[in-house]
């Protein structure tokens, strides 16, 4: 080894200038930057996620407590359920696939919930359910 390359000789060839350790600060800069934008673009939408999830699990239970289909003559019901307000609106079915000259006892209803979370947050659910007509 040439003794002018050595560091030992030459102090000037040994260690990181200060621009090279000031362009190694910038670059882990930016990576650490880019890196709290991710985890806090993460954090937003698990956050997200768990409201929407509190939501439809209000809405499954909501649907899961609805009256019989004896007992859902009704055309709208309304209620508040651990702070989220609901409405349930029934109509008869439009367009369902029933052929009108056919006598049946069910009768399609089209069924739809709106659940309105604290958070201003609505989830629709709609749905078909056969409804037992009143003998003639």
């Amino acid at each position: 080894m040439s003794p002018s390359i050595n560091p030992r000789n030459n102090p000037a060839a040994a260690g990181f200038t200060l621009i090279e350790a000031l362009v190694s600060l910038a670059i882990l800069a930016i990576a650490l930057a880019a890196i709290g934008r991710l985890a806090a673009s993460s954090s937003r939408s698990a956050v997200t996620v768990e409201r929407h999830l509190g939501e439809v699990e209000t809405t499954q239970a909501i649907i899961a407590g609805m009256p019989d289909r004896k007992d859902l003559f009704v055309p709208s019901l309304t209620g508040e359920v651990a702070g989220h307000r609901w409405s349930l609106d029934m109509a008869p079915a439009s367009g369902a696939p029933v052929d009108p000259k056919a006598r049946s006892v069910w009768t399609p209803q089209q069924v739809t919930l709106r659940v309105l979370s604290p958070s201003g947050a609505l989830v629709r659910f709609d749905t078909l359910r056969l409804i037992k007509a009143p003998a003639p």
